[in-house]
């Protein structure tokens, strides 16, 4: 790896840093620690300006920094990742957007990416849990050549764990099923019947999810799209 390149990047990183965001950051329920306060849209420009390097994305995120962290993810070249490379970085995710921007940019462009989220989403850590959900969302928008199955497998997973009363969880889990559920007239049916059955469910997260996931899925504006 070009040392040079990354020390480079990360003193470019920490020129962009803007302490006030931090604040904003932080009401969002973001992990301001090892954070410089650097926007996504600064960090997709970076990126492109950098171009794909599996070795470089490997030297960010070995940083330890929150937005070197973001933008290996975004410079990774998804045939070069390992599965052992995913799970490693998936057990040190420490902050919701972190796990998003990973499982967007990087993750669910991987030949594991079907493989994780199922794994991922019996896992008992926060974020690795909330990872499982997350790709599970990519997936949703992103794999335009997926057949419906593929996701009607996902339902009794999200019914299955919905009753995850952890904030960074059960948000994923909504996201998931709204996804699924924007995807087709077929899946929408499926995920309205799957949110139906986990409204009735004796947990507060529960009813949460299903009711949001009800109110988007549902809604005029969804039906008329589909």
């Amino acid at each position: 790896m070009d040392k040079l390149a990354l020390k480079e990047i990360l003193k470019e990183l920490k020129s962009l840093s803007d302490p006030k965001a931090l604040e904003g950051m932080a009401r969002f329920g973001i992990n301001i620690n090892n954070t410089y306060g650097v926007s996504i849209p600064e960090l997709r420009a970076l990126a492109k300006k950098i171009g794909k390097s599996h070795e470089l994305a490997q030297g960010l995120w070995a940083s330890g920094i929150h937005e070197a962290r973001i933008l290996a993810g975004m410079v990774d070249d998804p045939e070069m990742v390992t599965e052992k490379q995913l799970d490693e970085w998936a057990s040190e995710f420490d902050s919701w957007d972190v796990c998003d921007q990973c499982c967007s940019n990087l993750f669910g462009e991987t030949r594991f990416a079907y493989k994780k989220a199922f794994e991922w989403s019996s896992r008992e850590e926060e974020f690795v849990k909330r990872a499982g959900f997350a790709m599970m969302a990519v997936l949703a928008v992103h794999d335009k050549n997926a057949k419906d199955e593929e996701f009607m497998k996902f339902l009794p997973v999200i019914k299955r764990k919905s009753v995850d009363e952890r904030n960074f969880v059960k948000k994923a889990v909504n996201w998931a099923l709204r996804q699924i559920g924007k995807r087709n007239s077929k899946l929408n049916r499926a995920a309205v019947k799957a949110a139906e059955e986990i409204e009735k469910m004796n947990s507060k997260s529960a009813k949460w999810i299903a009711s949001d996931a009800l109110r988007e899925l549902t809604s005029h504006a969804v039906k008329k799209r589909l």
